[in-house]
């Protein structure tokens, strides 16, 4: 499953028509990191800073979100971390550049990145939440995932013998839909993104991750 990836760059979100964001961030995100999720607002679609790991209404620290970064869509009703905020349609996307995952070579896992072949961003379904932690607001989000193992890219990831996982990628076309589905039953955007779109290329971590805000060109 995702637990690191880079968002959405100024080009990309031009070439998607979005709406300018007024924050900057990383350019690669971890669990507790700070991100871009794109939501419904009343009458149109807006941007929040996110922690990546959702920490529900009821937690009484951060560090949650270390647990929290993805959701598998078949348990949201059940797990009590993402009820709430499935119950309430709290669904958004992040906009993302390329995500990573752990393929093993020999039985050695190697850092391998999977983006679209044109270099557009895509969409991964989110899961957002409002919390409040001695009194400070706390706006969080975590990635919605699938089974993968039958989809010829991502059932490779992962350790041998492991559930293969995949994030959910909302198509452009399907977007506004997502952005104002109410209902918790997501079934209906559940579909393993199309391969013959996307690339996955080993990326070997670098040693020192650059920390530079991204998008503070916006302000």
């Amino acid at each position: 499953m995702c637990a690191n990836f880079k968002p959405l760059t100024l080009l990309q979100l031009q070439q998607l028509h979005l709406p300018n964001i007024g924050f900057s961030y990383a350019d690669e995100v971890y669990p507790m990191g700070m991100c871009p999720l794109l939501f419904q607002a009343e009458q149109q679609m807006e941007w929040r800073e996110v922690m990546f790991g959702l920490v529900p209404k009821w937690a009484t620290d951060l560090g949650i979100a270390k647990r929290t970064y993805n959701a598998r869509h078949e348990t949201i009703l059940q797990k009590p971390s993402f009820q709430a905020s499935a119950l309430k349609y709290k669904f958004g996307v992040i906009p993302v550049t390329e995500f990573y995952e752990s393929k093993y070579i020999e039985n050695k896992p190697q850092r391998w990145g999977v983006r679209r072949q044109d270099g557009r961003a895509f969409f991964i379904a989110a899961l957002y939440e409002i919390a409040k932690i001695d009194q400070q607001i706390i706006r969080s989000a975590s990635m919605l995932t699938m089974n993968a193992i039958d989809h010829p890219m991502m059932r490779d990831f992962h350790e041998p013998g492991d559930v293969k996982r995949s994030v959910i990628v909302i198509p452009q076309q399907h977007l506004q839909a997502w952005l104002n589905w109410k209902n918790p039953n997501i079934q209906p955007f559940v579909e393993g993104f199309p391969v013959e779109e996307f690339i996955c290329q080993h990326v070997p971590k670098e040693k020192m991750i650059k920390l530079s805000p991204q998008l503070n060109m916006f302000e």
